[in-house]
């Protein structure tokens, strides 16, 4: 895990860039503040390596020319045209009946948006330092949009290793209606080949690779599977449509898509 990173900013955001160093000192990371004349292309193109940016449009993680954070804003459009039925996401997790959902591999947060924005009301598990810390921005930055303000009232970000929290969320007895899992690195198809997410293997993912260890329980979740199903009435799992199932475990049920699908988990083995 990253453990110290630069932070780029012009003059202008200097102030902003130190609020963000604090924070992110106090979750671990080091951060080093290079004040720099223009945040452009063709800086980002001349400094490759992994880093953070601040500029007017907030917190971004940079590397190899690209810049990129959880633009909740941008979803906007993509929610305006969003509905319980129109969603296969809706129907897997049970959406018009406004669950108690933990979001347990939280990416960029925009599956979590799109499942508050129908109703649910959302915990958004991360234990990435950095990663928590620009979902944490894009919310504050969300809360004071008039279209997403009510939206993000249904999330509650935490900062957590999701199977910590969940063996928690067991040992206290707690129950919820739905936990989400969408692992960031499925890794064979159902003939033992490589299969790559078709979520934006494109700048967001790339960095995100970069950022995430590939390696290790958490990217993989099949043991988040397995405590997920102690505290849910239904877990849901999204694959790429030919990946194999998570743990090896055949769902309950699943919803299928062109690219991906929605594999499910019912404690009681009934189709709401």
């Amino acid at each position: 895990m990253v453990s110290d990173i630069r932070l780029f900013a012009e003059s202008t955001f200097v102030e902003k860039a130190q609020s963000y160093q604090t924070v992110l000192s106090s979750r671990g990371v080091s951060v080093n503040i290079e004040i720099t004349e223009k945040l452009n292309a063709r800086f980002l193109r001349l400094n490759p390596e992994l880093a953070l940016c601040v500029d007017s449009s907030g917190l971004s993680l940079s590397a190899n020319g690209m810049k990129m954070q959880p633009d909740w804003k941008a979803e906007i459009p993509r929610l305006k045209r969003a509905s319980i039925k129109s969603e296969m996401i809706a129907r897997a997790c049970n959406i018009s009946e406004k669950p108690l959902l933990i979001d347990a591999t939280a990416g960029l947060g925009h599956d979590t948006l799109l499942m508050a924005y129908l109703g649910a009301d959302v915990s958004l598990i991360e234990r990435h330092p950095i990663l928590f810390t620009l979902l944490e921005d894009s919310k504050v930055q969300a809360e004071n949009d008039p279209f997403l303000s009510k939206v993000v009232s249904r999330i509650q970000l935490i900062f957590a290793d999701s199977s910590e929290y969940l063996n928690q969320a067991i040992l206290e007895e707690k129950k919820v209606d739905v936990v989400y899992l969408d692992p960031m690195f499925p890794q064979r198809d159902q003939n033992q080949q490589a299969v790559k997410k078709q979520a934006q293997v494109k700048k967001q993912m790339q960095l995100l690779h970069m950022l995430l260890p590939e390696d290790g329980e958490m990217d993989l979740g099949d043991h988040l599977l397995v405590l997920a199903q102690q505290i849910a009435k239904r877990v849901v799992v999204k694959r790429p449509r030919l990946a194999v199932f998570l743990n090896d475990q055949q769902p309950d049920h699943q919803w299928q898509g062109d690219a991906c699908r929605f594999d499910a988990y019912f404690s009681n083995k009934v189709i709401e």
